[in-house]
């Protein structure tokens, strides 16, 4: 389980580069800048500013250590993933190409899906596409217990591009029978605990340089270094530090 950005080394700069080329602070949310734009002529024209700073970083992505061995592992024990990313296809297609060719992830939900993290939309689509409804769900990777071999496992993306993540028809869904409460959310961003908690799944920060405020923020349970740390974690049993309520 982890973040798109979790998979391969943050790239982070690529945020200032985006904001340079719309011409937005830092504080302003790039695709809430977007979307905000007058005529669809100028949001276009906008997102492909965008997508072609991902591209150029696409090309530098390094896998993170240990990715292949936690990935093999969850492979291994039949364990369902999926992606919830800021990037669009392209970036995340390279990645999975390139990192993990035989590691298969469904749904992958990407930018064309609103509305974003922090909203838990995303993540509880997953949860309802795996038929994880609220008093229907008998499948977990409980957080009481170690990995089992019909657990499910979220990938979400951290550092992704711009995303703000968009609907799969361009609107916003309701998934209020989706249970997320069995899910693990692993990420980099205080956008990633933020979803992972209100969806009620549990959550995993992948700590990093720029991250390190978030290791006691209320919304994460747990701390890692490496990806492959989650091995012996879910081996011995996932233990959160907060309830897996919203």
């Amino acid at each position: 389980m982890s973040s798109l950005s979790s998979h391969s080394e943050p790239q982070t700069y690529m945020f200032s580069q985006m904001r340079a080329a719309l011409s937005i602070a830092k504080s302003v949310d790039i695709l809430e800048h977007v979307y905000s734009l007058p005529t669809p002529q100028a949001q276009e024209e906008a997102m492909a500013a965008i997508r072609a700073i991902e591209r150029e970083a696409m090309a530098a992505q390094v896998a993170q250590p240990g990715l292949v061995e936690v990935m093999s592992y969850l492979d291994s024990r039949g364990v369902r993933k999926g992606i919830c990313t800021r990037n669009f296809n392209t970036p995340v297609a390279h990645l999975l190409n390139k990192f993990l060719p035989d590691t298969h992830f469904s749904p992958i939900v990407t930018r064309d899906f609103r509305p974003p993290k922090p909203h838990p939309a995303g993540i509880l689509h997953i949860a309802r596409t795996w038929g994880l409804l609220r008093g229907k769900n008998t499948e977990s990777s409980n957080s009481d217990g170690g990995a089992q071999s019909d657990g499910q496992v979220i990938v979400l993306d951290g550092e992704g591009g711009a995303g703000k993540g968009e609907g799969e028809n361009g609107t916003e869904i309701e998934e209020s029978d989706a249970d997320a409460s069995g899910l693990i959310m692993v990420g980099d961003s205080i956008d990633d605990m933020t979803a992972g908690r209100k969806a009620g799944a549990a959550t995993v920060l992948l700590l990093s340089d720029v991250n390190g405020h978030l290791a006691e923020h209320d919304h994460t349970d747990l701390v890692i270094r490496r990806l492959d740390e989650l091995v012996p974690i879910l081996e011995e049993g996932f233990k959160t530090r907060h309830a897996t309520s919203p």
